[in-house]
């Protein structure tokens, strides 16, 4: 029996998800690029706000914050299940895409919120993707650095006075 998910009206989340297998099957642009997409018209489709992003090879990163009557399992359920399909469908493949449930986590304090951020956004650094977060052209770091808001919301004050 699965642990139940613990949600909190009002709340920000770091949400992750792993790709099943562990397979890097988000090494290329073309397939972030879809996720991208998806993410996009997740932010049309729910009331939401992101306020930082990683797209990485095996797994993503999302700080996200559901507003309104949006549930984070129901968002979630809707990025992951239409990426799936869309990638089976592009790759002609069946079966999993995503290894288990995504994980989420509520951010309880500035602090966390902060830590966070920085987390999510040093990850492609760490995983030796790039050796600065804000040339990462798949992380919310690059939007925000160019101005170019594409898949995050507008920053918030205290956003910006911690990059």
């Amino acid at each position: 029996m699965r642990k139940p998910r613990y949600l909190q009206d009002g709340a920000t989340y770091h949400v992750t998800a792993k790709t099943n297998r562990g397979e890097f099957i988000l090494n290329t642009d073309e397939v972030k690029e879809l996720f991208s997409r998806v993410v996009e018209e997740a932010k049309k489709k729910f009331d939401v706000e992101l306020i930082q992003y990683s797209i990485m090879t095996n797994h993503v990163h999302l700080l996200i914050k559901p507003k309104g009557d949006t549930i984070l399992s129901k968002l979630m359920q809707w990025i992951l299940g239409v990426f799936a399909m869309r990638f089976n469908k592009l790759f002609g493949l069946q079966g999993h895409v995503w290894y288990d449930r995504f994980k989420s986590k509520i951010i309880a304090s500035f602090r966390q919120l902060v830590n966070t951020f920085h987390y999510i956004s040093n990850n492609p650094v760490k995983a030796g993707l790039c050796e600065k977060a804000e040339n990462y052209i798949w992380g919310g770091l690059y939007e925000l650095k160019k101005g170019r808001l594409r898949l995050l919301d507008p920053p918030d004050e205290w956003l910006k006075l911690i990059m």
